[in-house]
């Protein structure tokens, strides 16, 4: 079977197809091949693809099943990983010429959790230099174009995974989330992108210990199959201090759940930030559908006024952590905003760090405070819609000009110093027929929780299904 039918299943679909040996592995990466072949090249999510691997682990899997051994989570699934995790014996460039020839000798975490679950490597999607800024394009691979309009962005800055999934190429994609990359691209391409718990998903670092924000995480084109995705990548590691300890098994069970009497704080610009009035049309159904849900819904928004100033001085910090040596040697290949941000944390005092991780803190306080009386918060997922990609990025709002080149992703970036897990979820199109995405927050370590209202959401308006026409 090497057409592209088995490409419109889902990934949990696909899971109970191959448990049963209806299909194959096999037949299951060919068709997605297939489909890859067709399209990719019209929108450029791939930029690294291994069939050769791929069509191994495939045998594997169905020779693994042929024996009767115990299957993993991802049994058969075709994935791809952000061409920022490192992949054994694949190219990994981090979107940077610096590094345009690295080959890795070794798996990421979470890499190594997907192939551990009988995941089928298909390649690396694309991102923007180190992942920095909510627009994918690189000097290493260019663009990756909205497959809704192949005129506009796909977001960032995983969106490469963002435009897979939406074009049907793969089922499942990870990502990861410092101000909104497992987010924006997921609202700009009409799937699910969930930035869990800092801690969910563990990473293995030899810098820092402890990252207050960043994080990794699932990508799909729905809840259910994000939920399967994450209990696959979560649980905690004896090298990551910060994992969560609870067993992902919970994620496996049923996503349906009562919402009566359940109080919700909505904001249809994020509390007061600028925001696209075609944002705001999109998604004026969203108070009525989580009414209809059963939901008390309030608007109300909890006091995030530090979060802008905590947020850049954070992201700073990580980028000098990260890449000040680049600046040294190889400061000619990389981008402005790159060398911006990391000249930025330079210039940081130990007294800057202080002062942001204190107001983290008294901010993370008020919004427990705040959410003992609301489960959730509900936004839009971004400020505007998907725009040309040619423009690197947005530099005004409604009338409103931003002062740097992270700004117009607020809507994410404060949602991000809080900590609290998070998910965009496809809400409506705007008149112009581009994918809107809802943003649904939920309390401190409560990732569960967020699947099911992001589930219910989902089941009730069904917007997800609708695909571009490739």
């Amino acid at each position: 079977m090497t057409d592209e039918t088995l490409c419109d299943l889902t990934a949990v679909e696909l899971r109970r197809l191959l448990g049963a040996a209806d299909v194959s592995a096999r037949e299951v990466l060919d068709s997605h091949l297939s489909r890859i072949d067709r399209v990719n090249p019209l929108v450029n999510a791939l930029v690294t693809i291994v069939p050769e691997i791929a069509a191994q682990r495939a045998l594997e899997a169905d020779e693994k099943l042929a024996r009767g051994e115990p299957l993993g989570l991802l049994h058969g699934l075709p994935v791809a990983h952000k061409d920022l995790f490192n992949t054994s014996g694949i190219r990994t460039t981090l979107g940077s010429p610096i590094y345009s020839d690295n080959v890795p000798d070794k798996n990421d975490l979470i890499v190594e959790r997907q192939i551990s679950e009988g995941a089928v490597t298909v390649g690396k999607t694309n991102t923007p230099e180190f992942g920095a800024g909510s627009q994918t394009f690189n000097e290493v691979f260019g663009v990756t174009k909205n497959p809704y309009d192949l005129s506009k962005t796909c977001g960032g800055s995983s969106g490469g995974a963002a435009v897979a999934l939406s074009a049907r190429m793969l089922p499942l994609c990870d990502g990861s989330d410092l101000g909104g990359s497992l987010r924006n691209p997921a609202a700009f391409c009409n799937v699910v992108g969930f930035r869990p718990s800092v801690g969910r998903v563990p990473t293995i670092s030899s810098d820092n210990l402890w990252m207050p924000m960043a994080t990794s995480g699932p990508m799909a084109r729905t809840v259910s199959d994000v939920a399967l995705f994450l209990s696959a990548i979560s649980g905690p590691h004896p090298l990551v201090p910060s994992s969560i300890m609870e067993s992902p098994d919970s994620f496996l069970g049923p996503l349906d759940r009562d919402f009566s009497g359940t109080r919700v704080a909505w904001s249809p610009d994020s509390g007061g930030l600028p925001m696209d009035g075609a944002i705001k049309k999109a998604l004026s159904i969203v108070p009525n559908i989580l009414s209809d849900l059963g939901c008390d819904v309030v608007e109300i928004w909890p006091d995030l006024s530090e979060a802008r100033e905590i947020f850049q001085t954070m992201r700073a910090w990580v980028f000098e952590l990260g890449y000040e040596p680049l600046l040294k040697s190889h400061r000619d290949q990389l981008k402005e905003t790159v060398i911006w941000n990391i000249e930025l944390g330079r210039k940081l005092s130990l007294k800057d760090h202080v002062d942001a991780s204190r107001k983290q803190a008294r901010m993370f306080m008020r919004l427990q405070n705040f959410m003992e009386d609301f489960e959730y918060l509900v936004s839009p997922v971004t400020q505007v819609l998907p725009f040309d990609h040619s423009t690197e990025f947005i530099t005004e709002i409604d009338g409103v000009e931003l002062e740097t080149y992270i700004d117009w992703m607020r809507s994410c970036t404060d949602v991000s110093t809080t900590m609290h897990p998070a998910i965009s979820v496809p809400a409506a199109f705007s008149d112009n027929n581009l994918p809107v995405g809802v943003q649904i927050v939920g309390r401190n370590r409560a990732d569960l929780s967020v699947l099911q209202l992001a589930f219910s959401f989902e089941q009730a308006t069904l917007v997800g299904e609708r695909a571009p026409l490739f």
